[in-house]
C-alpha cells in the first residue's frame, strides 16, 4: 500500500525518507513543493496530490509534513490515519515529535517504521506492542548500545500479540494504580458583526493515562451520553455495549492513549464562551481611523477564561496603530500588518479593552472591508458542550485505583467579523 514516506520540514528540506518496496526518487516530492507554494499556509496544502505515476498523501503536524507515496488507489483516510499514528508513536517514544529529536533518534525511528508497516501494509500500530518490540530510547540504553553495538530491538515476541487483547501487554505491575481522563474540547466558531453565530462546532477528545496492574476491565458512564452522536472509538471499546447502554466498557491499553474523539455541530448545543465588542471605523476623507475592542465572558458557568490572545490582520492601507490596552501587551507589525494583543485572564469586573487610532496612507480610499478578529483562549474545568462523566468503575482486579477527571475548553478557529 505505502511505498515510501518522506519527512519534510517547514523550509522544504527532506530530512528523512523510508522506503518499504522499491526506492522512489525524491523528485516525486516536487509535485508536493508546487502545491506547498500555491497554498498560503501550511495547513492549506491539499492532503491528496495526484501525480502521473503516484499519489502523495500528507499530514502536517509539529511543523513537519509527513508525506506518504502510494502507487495504487487506496482509501485516502486509511493512509492519513496511519500517518497520524506514526506521529503519535514518535511523540509517545521521544516525548516530543520534532525535527532535531527525530534526527537524534534516527536508528529507533527506522526500527519503529519497519515494525509499523510490513511490505507497505500496517502491521503493529499500537504503542504497547511497539514498545515491547523496540525499546524506547533512554540515556542508559543509548550508552550501552554505543559500547556494545547492540540495538533497541526486543529479544522476544510481544505478549499482547498472542492474546485476545492485542493492545495490552500481559504482566503489567504498578505500585501506584491510577487512571486519569482528560476531556478536552476545541470550539470553532464564526461570529458576525452583530454578535450572532454564523457557524459553530465542537471537536472533543477524551485522552486517558491509565497505569493499572494486571488486566482491569473499566466502565465509564456519562450524565448526558446523548451529546455524543458522532463518535470515533479506540479499538479497546466494546461497541455493542455502547450502542445498547451508552456506557463505555473497555480493557485499557497501558499508559497514554486516546479513548475517543467526538464532534458536536448542532447549533443549539454549542455555547459561545466569549464575546467581542468592537468599533472599527475608517473615514473617507481622513487619514486616521478609530479602533476599539473589548473582550468579555459569556456562558462560562462562572469559570475563568485565561490565555486569551487576540490577533487581527489589518488592511494594507494601515501604516501604523497607536493603541492603549487596559491590560496585557500588544504589538503591531507595520510590514505584515498583523496586530497581536496578549490579554491573559479576563476579569468579569473589569473587562480588558484595546483602544486607539490607526494611521492610514494619505490619499487612498478607505478599505473595502473591516478586519476580522481571531481569538485564542482556554477555560479550565469546563467542557463547553456540557458533557460530564458520571462515574468510573473497575472490575476484574481487587485493588482500589486512584481516579481523576479533568475538563478543558480551548479555542480552535474562533473568528469574529467586524
Amino acid at each position: 500500500m505505502i511505498h515510501s514516506l518522506f519527512l519534510i520540514n517547514s523550509s522544504g528540506d527532506i530530512f528523512l525518507e523510508k522506503h518499504w518496496k522499491s526506492v522512489v526518487s525524491r523528485s516525486v516530492c516536487d509535485y508536493f513543493f508546487e502545491a506547498q507554494e500555491r497554498a498560503t499556509e501550511a495547513e492549506n496544502v491539499p492532503p491528496v496530490i495526484p501525480t502521473p505515476h503516484h499519489y502523495l498523501l500528507s499530514v502536517y503536524r509539529h511543523k513537519i509534513f509527513f508525506v506518504a507515496v502510494i502507487q495504487t488507489e487506496v482509501p485516502p483516510l486509511f493512509v492519513i490515519e496511519f500517518l497520524h499514528r506514526v506521529v503519535d508513536t514518535f511523540q509517545d517514544y521521544f516525548g516530543v515529535c520534532s525535527e532535531p529529536v527525530i534526527k537524534d533518534n534516527v536508528v529507533v525511528v527506522y526500527e519503529v517504521l519497519e515494525e509499523m508497516l510490513d511490505n507497505g501494509f500496517p502491521l503493529a500500530t499500537e504503542s504497547n506492542i511497539l514498545k515491547e518490540l523496540i525499546k524506547p530510547p533512554t540515556i542508559l540504553r543509548t550508552v550501552v548500545n554505543t559500547i556494545t553495538g547492540s540495538t533497541n530491538v526486543g529479544d522476544q515476541l510481544p505478549t499482547g500479540q498472542l492474546s485476545v487483547v492485542p493492545w495490552r501487554r500481559t504482566g503489567v505491575k504498578y505500585t501506584n494504580n491510577e487512571a486519569y481522563f482528560d476531556v478536552i474540547e476545541e470550539i470553532d466558531a464564526i461570529i458576525d458583526k452583530s454578535g450572532s453565530t454564523v457557524a459553530a462546532e465542537i471537536q472533543g477528545v477524551i485522552d486517558a493515562c491509565v497505569k493499572l496492574t494486571g488486566m482491569p476491565d473499566l466502565t465509564l458512564s456519562f450524565m448526558n451520553p446523548r451529546l455524543l452522536d458522532d463518535v470515533s472509538f479506540h479499538p479497546c471499546v466494546r461497541f455493542k455495549r455502547w450502542e445498547s447502554e451508552r456506557i463505555l466498557s473497555f480493557i485499557p491499553p497501558d499508559g497514554n492513549f486516546r479513548l475517543l474523539s467526538y464532534h458536536v455541530s448542532a447549533q443549539n448545543l454549542v455555547a459561545i464562551p466569549v464575546y467581542v465588542k468592537h468599533n472599527i471605523s475608517f473615514r473617507d476623507s481622513s487619514s486616521l481611523g478609530r479602533f476599539e475592542i473589548t473582550v468579555g465572558p459569556k456562558q462560562t458557568m462562572g469559570k475563568t477564561i485565561e490565555g486569551v490572545i487576540v490577533t487581527s490582520q489589518m488592511p494594507r492601507g494601515v501604516l501604523n496603530m497607536s493603541l492603549t490596552p487596559s491590560q496585557g501587551a500588544h504589538t503591531f507589525d507595520p510590514v505584515t500588518k498583523m496586530l497581536s494583543w496578549d490579554v491573559g485572564k479576563i476579569n468579569p469586573q473589569k473587562l480588558p479593552s484595546l483602544k486607539g487610532t490607526m494611521s492610514l496612507q494619505a490619499g487612498t480610499s478607505k478599505p473595502d472591508e473591516n478586519p476580522t478578529i481571531n481569538l485564542q483562549f482556554k477555560i479550565q474545568q469546563l467542557a463547553i458542550s456540557g458533557l460530564k462523566v458520571n462515574r468510573l468503575d473497575m472490575y476484574g482486579e481487587k485493588y482500589k485505583p486512584f481516579k481523576g477527571i479533568k475538563y478543558m475548553t480551548k479555542a480552535g478557529k474562533f473568528q469574529v467579523r467586524t
